[in-house]
């Protein structure tokens, strides 16, 4: 990966790490929102979830247009996507890893019948 590259996962971990962030993602990639509808499902103020909404775009998972005089939010799933594969490539790495420290621990101790 390059430096773009992982700036752009930075990014992606940093917009995830927050819980109302990643409840306003599931929202938007089930279907397209408005930033003030998405506003009344928080108890909190409509600029709090602008910022979040705005983290969110910024990270490439979520994209805004405006219609009139709303802002219209919908999760970007090719994006998510691309999150979960390296999720899984990681995963694979750490599992191959355990598969080889346990065969080496069998060599260095091999079982007794």
């Amino acid at each position: 990966m390059d430096g773009t590259d992982e700036d752009r996962v930075d990014a992606w971990f940093q917009a995830l790490s927050d819980r109302t962030r990643r409840d306003i993602l599931r929202r938007v990639l089930a279907g397209e929102h408005s930033v003030s509808t998405l506003a009344a499902s928080y108890d909190m103020s409509f600029a709090a979830v602008q910022k979040h909404v705005a983290v969110l775009e910024k990270a490439g998972l979520l994209t805004k247009r405006r219609q009139g005089r709303e802002a219209l939010a919908s999760g970007d799933v090719a994006a998510v996507r691309s999150v979960g594969t390296m999720l899984t490539e990681l995963e694979s790495l750490w599992r191959g890893r355990i598969t080889r420290i346990d065969e080496l621990i069998a060599e260095t101790h091999p079982q007794k019948d």
